[in-house]
């Protein structure tokens, strides 16, 4: 699905990217406040929601390949977090839902989890 149909689902503002967010395909997301958790568990391609503001986030997304991040709870990036986004041409978003309801709503128009892997008790 497109990130321009997502963002409408979940009534987001774009921070910036709006001219390329037809050009890109979500099919999963991940949630999480933990970048060690996103390091461990985020798929390439998949769409990233937080709610931390700092620069680490465009960083660690990079890394992973991962197209765009939301913002939720309303909580705006810092400035800088924005300029690294717009100069590696990453959208960014901004919600005012919960990381809960905004993964919801993406799970219910199809986007999948990425999957944490089973633990042998």
């Amino acid at each position: 699905m497109k990130l321009r149909e997502l963002s409408n689902f979940v009534e987001a503002t774009i921070l910036y990217g709006d001219e390329i967010l037809n050009d890109i395909d979500v099919e999963y997301a991940y949630g999480a406040d933990l970048m060690s958790d996103v390091l461990a568990f985020a798929r390439p391609g998949s769409l990233l929601l937080t709610g931390l503001t700092n620069v680490q986030i465009i960083r660690t997304a990079q890394m992973l390949d991962i197209p765009a991040v939301i913002f939720v709870r309303g909580k705006r990036p810092q400035k800088e977090t924005v300029e690294l986004a717009s100069k590696i041409k990453m959208p960014v978003l901004l919600v005012h839902k919960s990381m809960f309801e905004t993964c919801g709503i993406l799970y219910r128009e199809g986007i999948l989890p990425c999957s944490i892997p089973s633990r042998e008790v």
